[in-house]
């Protein structure tokens, strides 16, 4: 302010020496609006404005119009000109502001989907592997050690049990080589989910001192691969559950269709438990299988319930909406 003061009192010198300093008004003009606030540099503008008409007649001795037109039109040209460049900078700037602002959030979405996404993941990987390679592991686990007491009287029935231990750790290979290559479960491979059920249940009354038995009503709709996976997962859960806690010697396990959703049961005949009073799940103990079946359901729009008291056995019920499968569906990835 100080500068342009100076610059300003050292032209209004030259004016009253020669009448030819009205023209260095005009870029005056554009350092009082840049340097100064609007309304000042307006004020200023107005000033120099008149102080040229008033010089510029000194020194012709006229004060017509014509003198006044030249400085008055300098000074609304620059103020327009000056003017128009701060608006368009200042929309520049507003448009930078918003640009940076959208990077920063899009940056930040796609930074919340990416960690939305690893947790997803994980919890599908977690059941799979609970339903599958864990409760494989505790099917060799129970087999083996009835092969352990079935020595040194009977080795025939051990034989017998290291077989079906032996086979189980083959399924469960193949299980964990699947996940690998990201691939349909083998059970679903060339069946459908009837025939997968049908096939788990002679394969767990062949491994276990457990009867299974497979049901199917009606004829239900072809399923979505999403579907069909979740449904014999949770029949596998369930089955291994029965297994290791239920000490039953009947399982049945029913599909069928009801309105437009596809329901599947298991019941057995076993101890039964009350579903208010199950423990936390833990690392060492398990107690992850309800939790990761309901969840399985409820990924695919569906419900899980249980029905179970002390000494009356256990049925369990999962229902998923009858959803028409699409021609490329894959396996139900967050």
């Amino acid at each position: 302010a100080w500068w342009l003061a100076a610059v300003g009192t050292a032209w209004l010198v030259l004016l009253a020496l020669a009448p030819e300093a009205v023209w260095v008004a005009f870029p005056l003009y554009f350092l009082q609006l840049h340097l100064l606030p609007r309304r000042a540099g307006l004020a200023a503008v107005i000033a120099t404005a008149a102080a040229a008409c008033a010089g510029f007649a000194v020194h012709t001795g006229s004060a017509g119009p014509a003198v006044a037109v030249g400085p008055t039109l300098g000074a609304a040209v620059a103020v327009a000109v000056v003017w128009g460049y701060q608006a368009l900078y200042r929309e520049s700037e507003q448009r930078r502001r918003l640009i940076e602002e959208l990077t920063a959030t899009r940056a930040d979405l796609a930074a919340a989907q990416h960690t939305a996404g690893v947790a997803a993941e994980r919890e599908r990987l977690a059941r799979e592997i609970h339903d599958t390679l864990a409760q494989g592991l505790s099917s060799i686990q129970l087999l083996l050690r009835a092969a352990e007491r079935a020595l040194p009287g009977t080795p025939d029935t051990a034989a017998r049990h290291v077989q079906a231990a032996r086979q189980a750790a083959v399924d469960n290979l193949t299980e964990a080589r699947r996940f690998v290559a990201a691939l349909t479960p083998p059970a679903l491979e060339g069946t459908t989910l009837a025939g997968a059920l049908q096939r788990l249940c002679a394969t767990t009354s062949a491994r276990h001192r457990l009867t299974a038995r497979f049901h199917l009503t009606g004829d239900p709709a072809p399923l979505a691969t999403a579907h069909e996976v979740a449904l014999l997962r949770i029949a596998q859960s369930a089955l291994a559950n029965t297994v290791r806690h239920a000490d039953a010697t009947t399982a049945d396990i029913t599909l069928g269709r009801r309105d437009d959703h596809v329901v599947l049961d298991i019941a057995d005949d076993g101890r039964g438990f009350d579903p208010a009073r199950l423990p936390a799940p833990d690392p060492e103990t398990g107690g992850f299988g309800l939790a990761a079946m309901r969840a399985r359901a409820h990924a695919l729009g569906g419900t899980l319930t249980v029905a179970s008291a002390p000494g009356h056995g256990t049925t369990l019920t999962a229902r998923l909406p009858a959803a028409p499968p699409t021609p490329t569906e894959p396996e139900a990835h967050p």
